[in-house]
């Protein structure tokens, strides 16, 4: 799905710059191009990117009983 018309900027675009080491819309920005034009992206780009990167958090570790 297209994110940013003005840039030609996909979800997956976002997603694999997020896991590439993105972390904030700044980064993504200067990654991608994402909400350099008009900004009308800028609430979508970042919904995705939180979502990735909750996703890619590492499960806790749980205790076990010694």
């Amino acid at each position: 799905m297209y994110v940013c018309i003005c840039n030609g900027i996909t979800d997956r675009d976002i997603r694999d710059a997020v896991r590439a080491g993105a972390r904030d819309l700044d980064q993504l920005s200067a990654t991608t191009g994402c909400t350099t034009s008009c900004g009308s992206c800028g609430e979508l780009a970042t919904e995705i990117l939180r979502e990735t990167l909750r996703e890619s958090r590492p499960l806790p570790m749980l205790a076990t009983a010694a």
